[in-house]
């Protein structure tokens, strides 16, 4: 028996800004990329951690919406910042863009993202 994986790839979403995929589907579970605040339609990373918070959770709804899942599949979110400071408008974000029963979550301070960014967030999803 061969191991099939299915990878994604759509314009709904940043392309990859390295040697990985924007996501892996195996066995009906999905494993996003990190994600970070670039304008799919410009590849620009946006100023500012709300805004580029605002669009990373575009570029995930992106990647869901291809895969044809919605946010309520969505078991964890990792979450890295460059800066705990952040971590309130984190959750602002979250309460905006999750309902209750949140999925699980972690959330780190890292020194420094991909070109730049402020915040970067990955998602597991599952489909039933």
């Amino acid at each position: 028996m061969s191991f099939q994986k299915n990878i994604i790839a759509t314009d709904k979403a940043p392309s990859a800004v390295g040697t990985y995929s924007q996501g892996v589907e195996y066995n009906g579970v999905f494993y996003f990329s990190g994600q970070i605040g670039i304008d799919p339609s410009t590849g620009s990373l946006l100023e500012g951690f709300e805004a580029q918070t605002n669009q990373i959770m575009k570029n995930i709804d992106g990647l869901l919406s291809h895969c044809e899942i919605s946010r309520e599949h969505i078991l964890k979110t990792s979450i890295f910042v460059t800066d705990l400071e952040n971590f309130d408008k984190v959750n602002a974000a979250y309460i905006e863009y999750f309902k209750e029963p949140y999925p699980a979550r972690s959330c780190v301070q890292v020194p420094a993202l991909p070109k730049g960014a402020l915040v970067e967030i990955e998602v597991i999803a599952a489909k039933a």
